[in-house]
This record gives structure tokens, C-alpha cells and sequence, in this order.
């Protein structure tokens, strides 16, 4: 992949623009056949997680595809029940050992268990020390709980995974990561399909030759915002890289902006705050 397809993280590592996410992909071949596919498309980032139950497959998929682990950016998380400094330790083991590597790309808390996210990363903090992961970051944490953790901890998120989409933009929240050189990165950045049936985002595919969910990743790459939409179809996974052969104009990405609905399509994890 070309370099301008990459984001410079804060700790300098480059990380490709888009990757695949395997959210609900079966623990099977299904997951398996879904990161080869994305391989051989020309992907080199893939996101998992321990609550996916599919770190094995993405592991062997990875052995199969032939192409070389230090060509590929891995990302896993730690789970909210896993939290706490020896139990994120015990749980990046694990983790390490069903994915069949000695090492990961960019390790995440998964959700801000609000009386452990500390503890956790502190522990994520020394993994990383140890060049276990050569990245640390969390996901779906607010501006508040990021300045909370930056106030309690050495090293500054280089990610915070959040949902970001055309009717869930976030501009406050881009703008606060923007500051404190932290990367975003959007989950559900498609809208689990939805962005095809929004009329504007399906005009200006017309004008591309693009479908509206290249044009939602495309908007949010061109915000600055990495990608990691879900697909186990080979033919939507080698049609959701293909978009970085076009560039919308400032009237474009300000008509996409102005879909934002502060709409979440997310589930409501609210109590574990």
C-alpha cells in the first residue's frame, strides 16, 4: 500500500487508513476466508477482539494468507470483564496466543469500565514498554474520560475507537483528538448498510462511479478519521478499499456533514460507565 493510504500515529507508527473489522465473523472459516479475502485486496490492517471470539481464526487466516506478520498492522482489545492491571496482562496473553503471535500492532480497552479503565491501562502502558504492543489506545471513550486518563497515566492514547458516521459525526469529539494527537477511528462507519438508502450520499457516488459506502469511507478518511468497516463478502471487502482513487470537494464533505443526526446506532453500554 502506497503511503499516503497510511495515518502517522503519536508515537509515529503508521497505520493504514482502512482496515477490516470482523465484528460478529464466526469463529470459523467465515472469519478465516474474510481476512485472506481482505489480504489479498490489498488490506494490511485487521481489527478483532477478545469479546469477538474469533482471535483463532484471524490467527490462522493470517498463517494462510502467506503474506508476512510484520506487513500487517493487528489490532485486538481487552475486554470489560477482563479489566484490571493483572487481568489485562493474564488477558493479553491469551490474546496473543489464540492470534499465534508474539506480538500486536495496537492493543485497546474495548469499553471505559469507569472503575477499572485506569488500572487497565497502566497494564497496557507496560505492555507496550515492553514493545508487546507497539500501540496502546481504548475505544468509546468520551472527551471527559480521555482527559481523566490522560491526567492518570504516561502515555497518550495514540486511538480512541469510536461510532462515527454520516448521521453520527462527532465534530467536538474529532476536534478534542485533533488536539491531543490522538487518531480516531470509526466503527459502524457504514451504518450496517444503511448509508446506501441516504439520497445524497447515493448523488454523489453517481457523480464518482462509487457506491454510497465508498463515499461514507471516503468522507471520513478525508476527515482524518481511519476506517475499519465489517464485511465477510469478498466483493464488498475489495469494494470497500477502493477509495483512494478519488477525492470529494469541500461542497461534498460539507453536504455529508450537514447528515449528522447525533443519531448512534450503537448499543447502550451506558452502565458499565
Amino acid at each position: 500500500m502506497e503511503g499516503g493510504e497510511y495515518f502517522e500515529l503519536n508515537n509515529q507508527l503508521k497505520m493504514p487508513k482502512i482496515g477490516l473489522g470482523v465484528l460478529f465473523a464466526k469463529n470459523d472459516q467465515e472469519v478465516e476466508n474474510a481476512v485472506v479475502s481482505a489480504l489479498e485486496s490489498g488490506y494490511r490492517k485487521i481489527d478483532t477482539a477478545s469479546a469477538y471470539e474469533n482471535e483463532e481464526g484471524v490467527g490462522k487466516a493470517i498463517q494462510r494468507s502467506g503474506v508476512p506478520r510484520e506487513d500487517i498492522f493487528l489490532g485486538t482489545k481487552v475486554w470489560n470483564t477482563e479489566q484490571g492491571y493483572d487481568t489485562t496482562l493474564e488477558a493479553f496473553k491469551r490474546s496473543l496466543g489464540r492470534l499465534q503471535t508474539d506480538y500486536v500492532d495496537l492493543y485497546l480497552i474495548h469499553w471505559p469500565v469507569k472503575s477499572k479503565y485506569k488500572e487497565t491501562y497502566r497494564a497496557m502502558e507496560e505492555i507496550y514498554k515492553k514493545g508487546l504492543a507497539k500501540a496502546i489506545g481504548v475505544c468509546n471513550f468520551s472527551m471527559d474520560q480521555l482527559q481523566d486518563l490522560m491526567e492518570h497515566s504516561e502515555i497518550v492514547p495514540a486511538i480512541n475507537q469510536v461510532e462515527i458516521h454520516p448521521h453520527y459525526s462527532q465534530p467536538e469529539l474529532l476536534d478534542f483528538a485533533n488536539q491531543h494527537g490522538i487518531q480516531l477511528e470509526a466503527w459502524r462507519p457504514i451504518m450496517m448498510g444503511e448509508v446506501l438508502k441516504i439520497p445524497e450520499l447515493v448523488e454523489i457516488g453517481n457523480r464518482y462511479n462509487k457506491s454510497p459506502v465508498q463515499i461514507s469511507l471516503r468522507w471520513l478518511v478525508q476527515r482524518g478519521v481511519a476506517v475499519i468497516p465489517k464485511s465477510v463478502t469478498p466483493k464488498r471487502i475489495k469494494e470497500n478499499i477502493n477509495i483512494f482513487d478519488f477525492e470529494l470537494s469541500k461542497t461534498e464533505m460539507d453536504v455529508i456533514e450537514g447528515l449528522n443526526q447525533n443519531r448512534n446506532l450503537g448499543e447502550d453500554l451506558s452502565h458499565i460507565f
